[in-house]
């Protein structure tokens, strides 16, 4: 089943607009949160932001991979990049900003999702050896 060819500039700018995102929310944990919170809090959010980040940047090795020799595999990838940022960071901003626990377990249901996308771009690299 072919790749969407639409599906390459769709990751990398959604890739593109994350990155830009985590940049902007670290700026804000620095300046903006440091006065306002806890030690403990910030480290929280730093955390969401570092892995918004790196798995932005996975996401746009996708969008790039996937120019240059389109699977399924490595859009599924994207997929579970994307939706392992807005779980596990989203959880971490959301549950430093509002203080609401409830937020807590949703984190684990994202970094699933990373690790399941790192394990199919594992397997899409294997098949195409």
């Amino acid at each position: 089943m072919p790749v969407n060819k639409s599906w390459p500039g769709k990751i990398l700018f959604l890739s593109a607009i994350s990155a830009a995102l985590a940049v902007a929310l670290g700026a804000f944990a620095a300046h903006g949160l440091k006065v306002r919170i806890s030690a403990d809090m910030l480290d929280v959010f730093k955390t969401g932001v570092q892995y918004q980040i790196w798995h932005s940047l996975a996401m746009m090795g996708c969008g790039i991979w996937l120019r240059i020799m389109p699977t399924k595999a490595v859009s599924y990838a994207a997929l579970f990049f994307a939706t392992g940022i807005l779980c596990f960071s989203g959880s971490l901003y959301a549950l430093v900003l509002t203080g609401i626990k409830w937020f807590g377990p949703i984190t684990p249901i994202g970094g699933m999702c990373f690790i399941i996308g790192w394990v199919v771009l594992a397997v899409a690299a294997w098949r195409t050896a």
